[in-house]
């Protein structure tokens, strides 16, 4: 049983102004009955070019600047990255990634994982071996003049050479997250498998994704079989809901 704790407009990448603060401050004032509401706010810019958009962001104090590529899913910065991001600046206190190890399956475009080390963590950001070099671009990028640690760029094809790859006796993660994963592919089991096998005692999942399908729900059932879920905010308009979750101990 899943138990419950609490459209994009475009324009130049700003801090928010005083009428969405107002709006996110009073966001997190909604009755504990039910998991918190919130929008995605406006803070990005579309800027394209022949092959490759370049999208502009700003969180947590930080310009982000995100090169896509237009023809490969992997590369692209889907509205669940953008959810988690917003959600993380915002509740620092209670998802505190200071120091942690974090590790994002699926990492696309390393929008999440940039965030995440800005606030602090180690992070390892993981995908297919195509999507890795625009990973590491963007990664390096963003972070090779901050004063943070700058994530770790690996492959991980899901279900396949966990134990050699990442072995648990040497790798151990605080955090372990992913946007945007769960859609019509034929990898959900594979998907489970590597999200069960990382996630230790002591792990926390942040799972945020747009539900889109019945697969989506039978992947949450599922999910709900093995972690413990908490569904943490969900955005309707984007039919985006944010859950984290832990393992359950036989």
């Amino acid at each position: 049983m899943i138990s419950t704790k609490h459209q994009m407009f475009p324009k130049m990448a700003q801090k928010l102004t005083e009428e969405e603060e107002d709006y996110h401050d009073n966001s997190s004032l909604l009755p504990d009955s039910g998991p918190r509401v919130f929008k995605i706010l406006p803070k990005w810019v579309s800027k394209a070019s022949y092959y490759f958009d370049k999208e502009h962001y700003f969180y947590a104090d930080h310009k982000i600047v995100i090169q896509e590529s237009i023809e490969c899913f992997g590369a692209v910065v889907w509205p669940a990255a953008l959810a988690l991001c917003q959600y993380l600046e915002s509740n620092q206190e209670e998802i505190d990634f200071k120091e942690k190890k974090v590790l994002e399956v699926g990492a696309g475009t390393g929008l999440v994982s940039i965030v995440a080390s800005i606030l602090g963590a180690f992070v390892t950001a993981t995908d297919l071996p195509e999507v890795l070099e625009n990973l590491e671009f963007n990664i390096t990028r963003n972070t090779q003049n901050l004063d943070i640690h700058k994530p770790e760029v690996r492959k991980l094809i899901w279900g396949t050479n966990l134990h050699e790859d990442f072995p648990k006796a040497t790798h151990h993660y605080d955090f372990i997250v992913a946007t945007d994963v769960v859609y019509h592919h034929t990898a959900l089991d594979s998907l489970l498998d590597t999200l069960y096998y990382l996630c230790q005692t002591g792990t926390t999942l942040l799972w945020a994704n747009k539900f889109r399908f019945s697969t989506d729900y039978e992947f949450l059932d599922s999910m709900s079989n093995i972690f413990n879920m908490t569904q943490l905010a969900e955005f309707p308009e984007s039919s985006i809901k944010l859950f984290k979750g832990t393992i359950k101990e036989n």
